[in-house]
Parts: C-alpha cells; sequence; structure tokens
C-alpha cells in the first residue's frame, strides 16, 4: 500500500486531498502544527476506511519537516507521494511595508522546506521504482499582487524550482508539478474571511476543496504536465485592479 504525506494539512485543501488519495488506497500521514485539527482529521478518515495518522511538526522550520518524515517513515515505511500546501500568516501587506523576518519565513516554508523534502524522499522514491512531489499554491506565483507583496516575491521562487526539478525529472520515475490556484477555497480560514480578499468590492472566486484535490490527483496520474492552474483570469483582473488602487494617476 501506497502513502501520502499531507504536509500543511488543513481542514480543507489538506482534508480534501487526504480523502482523495485515502480514497484511493493511500495511506495517509498529515502534518501540521495543530494536534486537536490533526486529530479530528484522523478520526474523520478513520470513520471512512482511510488508514491514517497525524504528526505534528511545524514546516516553516525544514528541519521539523524531515523529522516528520523520519516519524512518518517508522510509521508507515516508505513516502510515495509528497503534497505540500500550507497557508501562512501575514498574507496582507505592500511592496513598501514588507518586513524582512516575514519573508525570510515564507523562504523558508515556500523553498528551503520542500528543497529539503525532496532531497530527502528523492532517493527512497527511485528505489522503489516512483513517486510524485506535488505542491499546491496561490497564483501569485504567476501573477504578483501588490497587496500580497510577500507571497508574490517568495511563490515565483518555489514555482520556478519546481519547473526546474521537473525538467530534471523527465523519464524519471519521479514526477514533479504544482497547482496553482487563483481562488479561495470554501472552508479555509481565508474563505471564512472573504471580505478581506475582495478588491474593488467584488469577491474573489471561490472553489470547491474536492475539485483542487481530483486535480492533484490528475497531475499525479498522468504526469503530462508540469502545473495546472485554476481561474488564472481572476487573479490576473484582480492583480490589475489592486496596482490601479495603489498606483495614483499623475496628479492626483
Amino acid at each position: 500500500m501506497q502513502t501520502i504525506a499531507i504536509y500543511g494539512a488543513g481542514p480543507a485543501l489538506g482534508r480534501a486531498v487526504a480523502r482523495r488519495f485515502g480514497h484511493e488506497g493511500f495511506r495517509v500521514a498529515l502534518v501540521a502544527r495543530n494536534r486537536d485539527a490533526l486529530d479530528e482529521t484522523v478520526r474523520l478518515l478513520s470513520s471512512e476506511g482511510v488508514e491514517a495518522a497525524g504528526f505534528q511538526a511545524d514546516i516553516a522550520d525544514p528541519a521539523q519537516a524531515l523529522r516528520a518524515a523520519d516519524e512518518i517513515e517508522a510509521r508507515f515505511g516508505g513516502i510515495d507521494v509528497l503534497e505540500h500546501s500550507p497557508t501562512p500568516a501575514g498574507l496582507f501587506g505592500g511592496p513598501l511595508d514588507l518586513d524582512p523576518g516575514t519573508v525570510a519565513a515564507l523562504v523558508d516554508l515556500y523553498l528551503l522546506t520542500p528543497i529539503a523534502l525532496a532531497n530527502r524522499l528523492l532517493p527512497g522514491m527511485r528505489e522503489r521504482g516512483d513517486g510524485a512531489l506535488l505542491f499546491a499554491m496561490g497564483a501569485a506565483a504567476i501573477h504578483p499582487i501588490p497587496r500580497f507583496a510577500a507571497a508574490s516575491s517568495t511563490l515565483p521562487a518555489l514555482r520556478g524550482y519546481i519547473h526546474t526539478l521537473n525538467s530534471a525529472l523527465a523519464g524519471d520515475v519521479v514526477y514533479a508539478g504544482a497547482l496553482m490556484i487563483g481562488a479561495l477555497i470554501e472552508g479555509s480560514a481565508a474563505h471564512r474571511d472573504a471580505a478581506a480578499f475582495a478588491t474593488g468590492g467584488h469577491p474573489m472566486a471561490t472553489v470547491p476543496a474536492e475539485d483542487l484535490a481530483d486535480r492533484l490527483w490528475d497531475l499525479a496520474a498522468k504526469r503530462d504536465r508540469v502545473e495546472d492552474v485554476f481561474a488564472p483570469a481572476a487573479v490576473a483582473d484582480a492583480a490589475a485592479a489592486a496596482a490601479t488602487a495603489v498606483t495614483p494617476a499623475p496628479g492626483a
């Protein structure tokens, strides 16, 4: 039986991915900071016949992320699929307000931890003859938005890493791919605070977490593209509107 390790296993996308892969016969390892939330998801999955376990770690710390990988392998054996989809704090803020500490934390979360995990898991995946490294992130990785300056500055680095990793693994038994999400995920913390994400009085589009989990499964199963993008036009429109809002016309 194969195992998926979900890093950033929240109650929306993380839980949907766990159910999607779990119902395909995967054992599920959930990694997140909140022990109570992990236990709740494990109980839900167990009630649906999915073998699952929670592993508490702050995945913004690469050392803790690697420790969780050791614990997962001790419990389940090798990790066959990695899914990385954390949601950071401090999303809002323009480029003139960027704090180096906030950006450094996101670099750890969105770049150093993924690199550390890929380096850690690749040898085992190759030895077993199969594996997938999946990453889900906001579409600010493609369309920078001024009021999300920290994410817009760091996510493109993760996207660039995934593209180069996918190229390096061409013809390999391990696949690397990404899902860009240009919408609020239903049931997520951002969705509950949807008004904060509205631009020009227009709410941001929403998407069921289950639809995104299906897209991640499709990436892992088909392995025919480096990324899938959900609703890029919505993000592009938001980026343009935000740029207009923060850049006064001459003489204004």
